[in-house]
């Protein structure tokens, strides 16, 4: 006593699942897409990213080059926006050097921008005055930022003693938002 099993149906049922695992089967051997407990097509909302708004700090090293690099990089991988923020240190007041400063964060954060239109994200271009770590927090709670990519270079020698605290150290610390640090041969 040999039986026979209808293999048919089963084949259709197991070929939809490989198509859409999100595919059941009916009663009746006929399958549908399993409808997800929120479905934000239904009323017409984007499904939004991770992240929309990534906040770039641009600086005149390898390091700064390199979160350039990156935020690009994430912001094209989410669709997000970049901020490329250069921040004018003002704590040396004189004229000449907050000048060169000014130059300098022009020419990085078109370049910024430049490199971002190559790959497709928007990029603003933004200059703070003042101490570059608070500037950076200011904006990204300002203008609800949901990455801040700084770039932070390899100190050594008197350099750690006479600065322990670095930019991106005391951004990761007050910032509520992810911050990404990125070092230059990263």
């Amino acid at each position: 006593m040999s039986a026979e099993i209808d293999t048919d149906s089963t084949d259709a049922t197991d070929a939809a699942d490989a198509a859409d695992p999100t595919a059941t089967a009916g009663s009746d051997g006929s399958t549908a897409a399993a409808e997800p407990a929120e479905s934000a097509a239904a009323d017409g909302d984007r499904v939004g990213s991770v992240f929309d708004r990534v906040l770039v700090v641009t600086g005149d090293d390898e390091a700064g080059r390199a979160a350039v690099d990156a935020g690009l990089d994430v912001a094209a991988a989410h669709g997000a926006t970049v901020d490329a923020l250069y921040v004018v240190d003002t704590a040396e007041g004189w004229d000449m050097v907050v000048e060169r400063r000014e130059r300098t964060g022009e020419a990085l954060v078109e370049d910024a921008a430049a490199r971002g239109e190559a790959v497709g994200v928007d990029v603003a271009e933004r200059f703070r005055y003042g101490t570059p770590h608070e500037e950076v927090l200011d904006f990204a709670d300002a203008h609800d930022v949901d990455l801040i990519v700084v770039g932070s270079a390899r100190r050594t020698g008197l350099d750690r003693l006479v600065h322990p605290e670095t930019v991106p150290t005391r951004v990761q610390r007050g910032a509520s938002v992810p911050v990404l640090v990125v070092g230059a041969d990263d």
